[in-house]
């Protein structure tokens, strides 16, 4: 028996050795041995390894990475737009006053042309109204409520079932040598911080987005943070580097984005003196995705196709770049 356990655990540990020489080999395994994929690789090892010239210390290996479009899809529309909307329907159930917003009831009745006509400005009040008026205790549990029932209308799948493969490869590729992860997406920050920490390793703690006003009441005796129908912050465009160095305090060594929202983040990311690396993702692929860039309603990438070359952002094709696109359902 005692040769037996020996033996079990000396193949156990082949098993184990097997895998990490594997990912030690293909760190990336869903992307093609393209151009950006060695790139990445060649960047990393050039700032973690000791007497490189371009050595980074772990503390300064800060990565930072949109969402939307970046980390799960955006199309065909942002995953908590879908949320706001599910949410207004159920709210003008309860409160049928809220159908006197002309943006509320495009949203509850799914006139979707007319939601996209009220601009930004319908969609902050939007977001405005059906994000309030909860604790955010209470905006969480919505939240984790809703991720579990709510399915994209084209795989018939969950949300949280569409991220993307490859970029949650890179992460971990990313924390294997040293790197902080952080996302930062013009998302909402409580939203994200209940889906960050299942869905890709990055503790809520480390999520950084739009915000809604929040106070600090009593209620029943009991201490809450209110949330309240007033935009505090948006985290997109130039607010990117502004929440980076607000929140972080060091500018990032690696920015990862997929949209002209994210071009200040790579702008700011890349022009640092040492080493450092911006990354575009193209959605370029109908048939696994979608393809979209220039015309596009969400995540509409102009600027950044213009200019990744003069600035030597990688861009990275999901047709050519990646051999896998979303991540396998999770188990029920």
């Amino acid at each position: 028996m005692k040769y037996l356990t020996v033996v079990r655990a000396a193949v156990g540990s082949s098993v184990v050795l097997f895998a990490l020489s594997a990912f030690a080999a293909d760190p990336l395994p869903s992307w093609n041995d393209t151009a950006p994929k060695q790139a990445i690789i060649e960047f990393v090892d050039k700032v973690t390894r000791q007497g490189s010239p371009d050595f980074v210390p772990a503390a300064e290996r800060i990565a930072t990475f949109d969402n939307d479009g970046t980390l799960w899809a955006e199309q065909p529309m942002y995953v908590q737009l879908a949320f706001a909307i599910d949410r207004a329907r159920t709210l003008a159930a309860s409160k049928p006053e809220l159908m006197e917003s002309p943006v509320i009831k495009a949203a509850a009745t799914g006139d979707l042309r007319a939601l996209a006509a009220s601009g930004e400005h319908g969609l902050l009040e939007l977001v405005a109204t059906t994000h309030a008026g909860n604790t955010t205790d209470e905006f969480a549990q919505l939240v984790r409520d809703w991720s579990t029932t709510a399915r994209h209308p084209r795989y018939a799948r969950p949300y949280t079932e569409l991220t993307y493969l490859p970029m949650r490869e890179l992460l971990e590729y990313l924390r294997t040598n040293g790197f902080r992860t952080w996302i930062v997406s013009g998302g909402g920050i409580e939203f994200l911080r209940v889906l960050s920490e299942p869905l890709y390793g990055v503790p809520p703690e480390q999520v950084i987005g739009s915000s809604i006003r929040t106070q600090y009441e009593l209620r029943d005796g009991t201490p809450v943070i209110a949330r309240l129908p007033e935009i505090d912050f948006i985290d997109d465009k130039a607010g990117k580097p502004l929440a980076i160095q607000k929140f972080i305090g060091r500018r990032p060594i690696l920015a990862v984005g997929n949209s002209d929202g994210d071009f200040e983040m790579l702008e700011w990311t890349t022009a640092a003196s040492g080493p450092s690396l911006g990354v575009l993702v193209h959605h370029d692929d109908a048939g696994r995705e979608y393809a979209y860039d220039r015309a596009a309603s969400f995540g509409r990438l102009t600027r950044g196709l213009d200019e990744a070359q003069r600035r030597d952002w990688l861009v990275v094709g999901m047709h050519n770049d990646w051999n896998a696109v979303f991540a396998a359902p999770t188990a029920p």
